[in-house]
């Protein structure tokens, strides 16, 4: 998990970044110097349950991965979370009226809204398989960034990437347990009914994993962020953090 301070330590929100499936807590990493110039407070980027140093969940739910990010809140904590993907839908879960947790504003992107029949039958394959295990750090990293949607983005051997990886005994593996691909579909309309919070919705311009159009449906507020693609804040992380402005 990445924990900074930045220059204001003792000022309120907390901004809570939330990586998508198969990511770390590091993948904010490119952000850093910009958060340490523009977000006036904490900033918080933990590994969500069965990612990186975070272990397990019994089974996966995305309000089961919200309530174990909310174990290591502080209670006063004000919150704006800005969260990617899968990170997106657990930033929504834990913004519930039920949750109880003092979130000011969420910002997800990249939220992939409707799943096909065929995409859940590939996300329930890849939750029953057994962890792999490669000869080397090259292999490991090469599926890493597969698995996480960098590939093309990071070189195999970036820091990013080692927060995915897992060396056992000399053979390497992903830091991330399978069965987390079983979290399922999110009903986004009971998500964002379910919050009182201010709500942005995003995209990237070439993401194609949702479109301007789906996410309208919900009657929130959509941003698509030109000529950027599923992993923006990778991209172009001052694009995506701009999204916060509002928020500050």
């Amino acid at each position: 998990m990445v924990d900074e301070s930045g220059g204001h330590a003792g000022r309120r929100p907390v901004l809570l970044l939330l990586h998508g499936m198969g990511a770390t807590g590091d993948v904010w990493l490119p952000c850093a110097a910009h958060l340490e110039q523009h977000w006036p407070g904490r900033w918080l980027a933990p590994d969500l349950a069965g990612h990186g140093w975070a272990p397990p969940l019994p089974s996966y739910s995305f309000a089961g991965l919200a309530q174990r990010i909310a174990q290591a809140l502080a209670p006063d904590d004000r919150l704006v979370v800005l969260g990617h993907s899968l990170g997106g839908v657990v930033g929504l879960a834990l913004a519930a009226r039920d949750a109880g947790m003092p979130v000011d504003a969420v910002v997800g992107f990249g939220i992939k809204a409707l799943w096909s029949p065929a995409e859940l039958d590939r996300a329930a394959e890849l939750a029953a398989r057994p962890v792999s295990w490669f000869a080397s750090r090259t292999e490991a990293a090469r599926r890493y960034l597969r698995v996480s949607g960098l590939a093309g983005l990071l070189p195999p051997d970036h820091p990013v990437v080692d927060a995915g990886l897992r060396q056992v005994d000399g053979k390497w593996r992903l830091a991330m347990d399978p069965h987390a691909f079983a979290v399922g579909e999110p009903d986004l309309g009971a998500l964002l009914a379910a919050t009182d919070a201010p709500v942005l919705l995003a995209r990237g311009e070439h993401d194609p994993m949702v479109t301007d159009a789906q996410l309208r449906e919900y009657g929130v507020p959509v941003d698509t962020l030109p000529g950027l693609g599923h992993n923006a804040h990778v991209q172009d992380p001052a694009a995506v953090l701009a999204l916060l402005d509002a928020y500050r």
